[in-house]
């Protein structure tokens, strides 16, 4: 996208040739847009005269990663202003709709409708949150980092915190908090990939990591900048259409947003036939029973596994006995193969099974009615009132997280330096807002659309008829979605159905029955989803230790090409571990993305709000305040996440670590207060800054105050 207008030397502007610049930009992205629906309708009529759907999944995949890749070819630079800040040059609409992509990653793309399917008002903190967060950017943050004028949130906090310690810690925190974040979204790159193209997903992940790194690897944030517009464009696009189709086939409204009131009472109609249904509760006595005999293995688990070994060993040997048919055999051998292979195997994995049965052995499968406010009941019995009161606190304080960690994100702060101006920083905020606010608005109705199709049109069916959207989501992993019929009756019940969320927006298509090009386009707009967040993290995580450590603290007198280069080769060898860690499938995208946000708010939320707006927060004050925040939220997590429990060998009881019973992912509640109570102790105990700092700091919050 660069070079569409000559660039006058410097990279300054005038406002001319910024209007030039914004025109051509319209005139761009106005015939891309039109380009890609034209696309799109030419596959649509290929697939209609006989074009396979795997070719469907594998143009879809090729094209939009060599268009990605052509954007970053045309901006590739080494130019520090540009590679680092795209030249201070983003027009305000464009740096909206790029932080817009920035944003809408793998976990709002993918994951937001689904989460709200699967926890129904539980899952409107996240669209508060996230959106809430922007209004904090907007107030207290991004047009006052633009007055400061640093390339990256690590070179504000040297700026300002007097000093290469600061900035040290503020390094650590960002490439922790980003590789967290980096690995989800390159998780959600393999399963779309696999979904396309129907290769193993260590694969799938490898293949979306090339379309990653061909945009950042080549031009920085000026490549980033300009595909993130181009992700944008058919991400929403790729969101909006099944939505629509799915409401106009329910009521005929095509606004999905206008429908989501009247859907949801029928959902909730829906809901109490379901609990009411003897079928449903059929298949509920069948999980309760299962969950028994697993708790009776557990009892005495040498013998139960002795004798399940045994019942293997002697089912195989009657049906070689017998000269049974090949494939009985073969599946005798496979049950044999899956007996546990020791005590402690089959203690955890029974605790596991056990687990999941009690938690499908409930109505609805296990969800809540979905437009409950929250668990349990505050005039219930004493347990209903304990579970209500920690789910009323798990919900606010997940919101209070969400937005702090917002608003301190680093690569979403860097998207503000690299507008021409101030004011227009601020108004990119606010494009930013409304650009996110078209897909939060909708996934709230995505997901009562979609529990309306599924408790009206699957729910009994037989299980010969179901449709071919089921059989093929099991096969890219049955941990995403499985259907056993439990009670044997041949007829699908909702309670047979485990579901992820990461798969709800990605099926939407085909569950409303759309041809399969649309399916490929919803997976084209999560793969753009995944990879414009993708591109930004890596970009921040390059970008501090290419220019913040190696360059402002190693360095000082390295070259602006040496200090690109270095950026592209740790780019890459971030890109390729962060691709490891996801192959490892460590956790669900949810869990990962919230992390971050809770480490980000801890670690440098009250560091940067007190940096603004209070001259007196001292150095010492800053460093010891991002380090407790940090290491709270962290220690945290590590004794109530049971993956980071796994890794560190936390064997004590979850329920004697959490406080309040609040849940991991909104462990920055106790971090955030902590970072600022030490960031203001410290800084009263501790020397004021020099003068120097507190006027930059008055000038950056006051710049017409006239000093005397």
């Amino acid at each position: 996208m660069a070079g569409m207008t000559p660039e006058p030397a410097g990279g300054v502007f005038s406002a001319g040739s910024n209007k030039a610049f914004k025109q051509q930009l319209n005139k761009v992205y106005g015939w891309y847009t039109g380009g890609f629906l034209v696309f799109v309708v030419a596959l649509a009529i290929l697939e209609q005269l006989g074009l396979p759907k795997n070719w469907i999944g594998y143009i879809f995949l090729l094209a939009t990663v060599l268009l990605y890749a052509g954007i970053g070819i045309m901006s590739r630079t080494n130019d520090a202003a540009e590679y680092y800040v795209a030249g201070r040059r983003v027009p305000a609409i464009y740096n909206g709709m790029a932080t817009g992509a920035d944003w809408m990653s793998a976990a709002s793309f993918i994951g937001m409708a689904g989460t709200l399917y699967l926890t129904g008002y539980g899952g409107l903190a996240f669209i508060m949150g996230w959106t809430g967060g922007y209004c904090l950017v907007a107030l207290f943050l991004a047009p006052y980092l633009r007055k400061f004028g640093q390339f990256t949130i690590p070179d504000f906090l040297g700026a300002r915190y007097d000093g290469n310690t600061a900035r040290f810690i503020g390094i650590i925190i960002a490439i922790f908090v980003s590789f967290v974040y980096v690995v989800a979204q390159i998780y959600g790159v393999g399963l779309i990939t696999t979904r396309l193209t129907g290769v193993d997903f260590s694969i799938g992940i490898f293949l979306g990591l090339a379309g990653i790194l061909v945009c950042s690897f080549l031009g920085g944030m000026r490549a980033v900048t300009w595909t993130q517009v181009a992700q944008y464009i058919i991400l929403i696009i790729a969101y909006m259409i099944p939505v629509v189709w799915l409401s106009v086939k329910q009521t005929g409204v095509p606004l999905p947003q206008l429908v989501y009131g009247q859907q949801l009472v029928k959902v909730t109609e829906a809901e109490k036939r379901l609990i009411d249904d003897p079928k449903e509760k059929e298949v509920i006595e069948t999980f309760k029973a299962q969950a028994k005999a697993l708790e009776d293995k557990l009892k005495d688990v040498p013998a139960a596994l002795a004798a399940e070994r045994a019942a293997a060993q002697q089912k195989l040997d009657e049906l070689r006995a017998a000269n049974a048919p090949a494939d009985q055999i073969a599946a005798a051998e496979k049950a044999l193969a899956a007996v546990p292979k020791d005590e402690a195997a089959a203690k955890d994995a029974w605790t596991k099974a056990k687990a999941a049965a009690e938690a499908r052995a409930k109505p609805l499968a296990g969800m809540p009615r979905h437009a409950q406010a929250f668990a349990g009941d505050p005039n219930g019995d004493e347990k209903a009132q304990k579970t209500f009161y920690e789910s009323r606190r798990n919900f606010l304080a997940l919101v209070f997280c969400l937005m702090l960690g917002t608003a301190a994100l680093p690569h979403i702060l860097m998207r503000y330096y690299t507008t021409p101006s101030v004011k227009e920083a601020r108004e990119s905020v606010g494009w930013s807002l409304f650009f996110i606010f078209l897909l939060y608005f909708t996934a709230p109705a995505l997901a009562v659309l979609v529990k309306y199709e599924v408790f009206t049109v699957l729910v009994g069916t037989p299980f010969d008829k179901l449709p071919a959207w089921i059989a093929n989501w099991s096969k890219v992993d049955p941990a995403l979605l499985s259907v056993t019929d439990v009670n044997k009756d041949g007829i699908f019940q909702l309670g047979e159905m485990r579901i992820g969320g990461d798969i709800i927006v990605l099926a939407t298509p085909e569950i409303a029955g759309l041809p399969y090009v649309i399916s490929g386009m919803v997976a084209a707009g999560g793969l753009a989803a995944a990879l414009s967040t993708a591109d930004g993290l890596l970009l921040t995580i390059a970008n501090a230790l290419s220019h913040d450590l190696y360059y402002k603290m190693i360095d000082p007198n390295a070259t602006t090409a040496r200090r690109v280069m270095i950026s592209k080769v740790l780019l890459l060898v971030v890109a390729l571990l962060a691709a490891y860690v996801a192959s490892q499938k460590p956790a669900d995208i949810l869990f990962l993305v919230s992390a971050a946000f809770s480490l980000a708010a801890a670690g440098f939320f009250p560091a940067l709000v007190l940096g603004i707006f209070w001259k007196r927060a001292t150095k010492w004050g800053a460093i010891l305040g991002m380090i407790a925040g940090f290491g709270v939220t962290f220690y945290y997590m590590a004794t109530t996440q049971p993956w980071l429990r796994s890794v560190f060998g936390v064997t004590s009881p979850v329920a004697d670590n959490m406080w309040w019973g609040i849940q991991p992912i909104s462990a920055g509640v106790f971090g955030v207060p902590v970072g600022f109570a030490v960031i203001i102790i410290v800084s009263l105990l501790t020397p004021a800054p020099k003068r120097e700092i507190q006027e930059l700091v008055e000038h950056v919050r006051y710049p017409n105050l006239v000093r005397v």
